[in-house]
């Protein structure tokens, strides 16, 4: 275990980012699936009305870290390209 000041600090502060961070990553999950069930189902609407709010996760996950730039314009590129094709097809 630390024994100074500072890396006693490090600690108590390492635990406070790690459940943020937790948090976080359970959002973007869920809230990736919740977008991803809909394209499942072929409910092209509702997929549509929660895009924006998925993208905006998506990429605050990005700005704050949780998950690489890439992977998020990668998530977000997959989830549109199937997004319009089942809009198109319906």
């Amino acid at each position: 275990m630390a024994n100074t000041v500072s890396a006693l600090k490090r600690v108590r502060v390492t635990a406070r980012r790690t459940e943020i961070n937790r948090v976080r990553r359970s959002r973007l999950r869920h809230q990736i699936r919740a977008m991803r069930r809909l394209l499942d189902s072929k409910n092209a609407q509702a997929a549509a009305a929660i895009a924006p709010k998925t993208f905006s996760v998506i990429d605050r996950s990005a700005k704050w870290g949780v998950i690489k730039r890439n992977t998020a314009a990668r998530y977000k590129s997959r989830l549109t390209l199937r997004l319009r094709k089942l809009a198109s097809a319906g």
